[in-house]
């Protein structure tokens, strides 16, 4: 298992989430990571998910 990150920021840049959770690959990092911000109804945000080798895995702004 891998250990990513996933941040959100309001428009301000003030961090609303910053949280790191595990997955065993991007692809699963990814789904993880939009359904937490889905779940949170931070889906809008501005927001990052970032792999251990600092990947972009999922990015929104």
């Amino acid at each position: 298992m891998k250990t990513y990150f996933l941040t959100v920021f309001n428009k301000t840049g003030e961090r609303l989430l910053n949280e790191t959770f595990e997955a065993s690959n991007n692809g699963q990092a990814k789904e993880m990571g939009q359904k937490r911000l889905a779940d949170e109804g931070y889906s809008e945000y501005t927001h990052r998910c970032v792999s251990p080798e600092a990947k972009l895995v999922l990015f929104h702004r």
